[in-house]
């Protein structure tokens, strides 16, 4: 069975189509008009072996919260939706990953409970056009519209570029990993019988 979903959300702020495959092979093509943000999903994409595909027609001369914002709550949709029933899912995910002077490690469980530990210490006000403050509106709104348990810590790192950069791409390695089926599991993994 196909694990994708395609999503769409239109506000009088945002109109975003989003469409994704947990089992694709890495390939993306993403506009969302914040240049940075675009190199950082197509990393995610990349990485985690999901096929994204993304338009974004966001309020960008207000400025990038509502872009980014409502980017995270359709890319959660899409992976809750693509995730389906999560019988025989593996259901965690962890990677430690570095980036040059980064290292960043990232924690999930695909529980059906949201919730964002985000420990990311940015001191600049951008990269490029992305306001690094987002960065955490984007992951909240990705976990809770998932209903993802999310961890992301910052261990070591001064570059801001490699740390988001570091997130994004060890965020797609541990869903890429909590997304795997193990033929162990019968159902799903849990004692309560369901996610």
């Amino acid at each position: 069975m196909a694990r994708t979903a395609t999503v769409k959300r239109d506000t009088k702020e945002t109109k975003i189509s989003l469409t994704f495959d947990l089992d694709g092979s890495g390939r993306s093509e993403i506009h969302s008009g914040i240049g940075f943000f675009d190199h950082m999903l197509e990393g995610f994409a990349r990485h985690g072996f999901f096929d994204l595909t993304l338009d974004v027609d966001g309020d960008l001369d207000v400025d990038t919260h509502h872009t980014v914002e409502d980017t995270g709550i359709v890319l959660g949709t899409a992976i809750r939706e693509a995730a389906g029933d999560k019988k025989g899912i593996v259901r965690f995910g962890t990677k430690i990953l570095p980036m040059d002077d980064a290292l960043v490690l990232c924690a999930l469980d695909l529980s059906g409970r949201p919730y964002l530990a985000y420990d990311l210490e940015l001191d600049r006000e951008r990269v490029g056009e992305l306001e690094t403050e987002t960065v955490r509106e984007f992951f909240y709104a990705v976990s809770y519209s998932a209903g993802m348990n999310l961890h992301l810590r910052q261990m070591v790192g001064f570059n801001n570029h490699h740390v988001i950069e570091a997130a994004f791409k060890a965020f797609a390695k541990a869903l890429d990993e909590a997304t795997r089926t193990d033929a162990r599991i019968s159902g799903v993994l849990s004692t309560k019988g369901s996610l």
